[in-house]
């Protein structure tokens, strides 16, 4: 491409336009597929790993936008995928990279985007929309490209502020797979492992079953007897989008297999849907955590980790020391804590065998610091293996 026909394609590029539902309105260029989609505006501070991000399922219903200003560079490849499509709202970056260059590449990322139907905007002022949300709190916005950027203002505002709002939906059904999948253990067999897939990620699929577990994916409607029939020797909820609020069947399934002296290892939607097994409460963050820098101290070894985070709902929960688990499942205490907000980072039962963690250890497109957690997993399940054998 020579440089005059660079600057005629960039002049003859379609108009869009980012409006939040306090009014804002922010003139870009289309990105992605054109046409018009809701959702709610949240950032994520990843420099890196945005392919992984895109197609992290607990992104579903939101319009994702990078702090970081340039995007695609390294396009889009068929290894890195975390689930079969992107499943984000929507997509807002400051630069978009014109050029792939990467061996490993299959596609650009705005031909992905497309492909996907993912309604994309480029080329606007990003650090202030990230300042407005750090300020003002995650809010539902809309982008409207192509033909669309043309609406009227007002219609596109009464569009944005008439779209339901993050608090109060589940969306589990929407990303959980139809059926239920296999797969096998790596090396010696633990176990059958039954998985709640409220909108996993291969990377934990994988980790898990390096870890000795045939992992059964089982769609998120499925019944404490549907979970009793594999005969599982743990449970594991995974990340998934929505309010842990309206997941009332996810959270009575749960208690039941508490109840049966099943092993309990969550992370992310899985953290908060224990919080409410155990009887507490959960609550909205103002513009959430979401990235892969997150600092988290491990209560239990004092070691500080660099975490990956994506969640705007979290556990309230006593800080200092075990406390009694309302809904009787005996004591509990607060295992991991952000060192950013004091956010609850992750939950411990000290009478049965569960945790969970409110970020994501597998981490495929970050750190690394926490997959010692699916470790601590695996011994849990032989521990509590052992104790039953003791007592048969």
């Amino acid at each position: 491409m020579t440089p005059t026909d660079t600057i005629t394609s960039l002049l003859e590029r379609d108009r869009a336009v980012l409006v939040l539902e306090d009014g804002a309105r922010y003139e870009g260029y289309a990105y992605g597929a054109r046409g018009t989609t809701l959702g709610e505006v949240v950032f994520t501070t990843g420099m890196t790993g945005y392919q992984e991000t895109l197609t992290d399922p607990s992104y579903a219903g939101q319009i994702v936008l990078q702090t970081a200003p340039h995007i695609g560079n390294t396009g889009v490849n068929a290894e890195d995928p975390e689930s079969r499509r992107i499943w984000v709202a929507g997509y807002i970056v400051r630069d978009p990279s014109r050029v792939v260059s990467n061996w490993r590449a299959d596609e650009s990322l705005d031909e992905a985007l497309s492909r996907d139907g993912i309604v994309g905007i480029s080329g606007i002022d990003t650090r202030a929309v990230t300042r407005r949300i750090r300020s003002d709190g995650s809010m539902r916005g809309g982008v409207f490209s192509g033909a669309d950027a043309d609406i009227d203002p007002e219609a596109q505002l009464r569009a944005v502020r008439e779209a339901p709002e993050m608090a109060g939906q589940n969306l589990s059904e929407q990303v959980s797979v139809p059926a239920a999948a296999v797969t096998p253990a790596q090396g010696e067999k633990l176990g059958n492992l039954a998985v709640i897939d409220l909108g996993i990620k291969q990377a934990t699929v994988d980790n898990l079953a390096r870890r000795g577990f045939e992992v059964h994916v089982l769609p998120q409607s499925a019944t404490i007897d549907e979970v009793r029939a594999i005969d599982p020797v743990a449970l594991f909820y995974s990340n998934g989008p929505g309010d842990p609020s309206a997941s009332d069947a996810h959270v009575a399934l749960l208690q039941d297999v508490l109840r049966d002296g099943l092993p309990y290892f969550g992370i992310c939607f899985g953290n908060q849907l224990f919080g409410r097994a155990l009887g507490l409460d959960t609550y909205k963050l103002p513009f959430g955590h979401r990235g892969i820098n997150q600092p988290v101290r491990d209560k239990e070894t004092g070691r500080v980790e660099i975490t990956a985070h994506n969640h705007g709902f979290a556990v309230a929960a006593p800080l200092d020391g075990p406390f009694d688990s309302p809904a009787g499942f005996g004591r509990v205490e607060v295992s991991h804590l952000g060192l950013n907000d004091d956010v609850v980072e992750g939950l411990k039962a000290l009478d049965i065998p569960a945790f969970s963690v409110q970020y994501h250890p597998e981490a495929a497109g970050g750190p690394h610091d926490a997959n010692y957690l699916f470790d601590r997993f695996r011994d849990l399940v032989i521990e509590t293996l052992s104790k039953k054998g003791a007592h048969a």
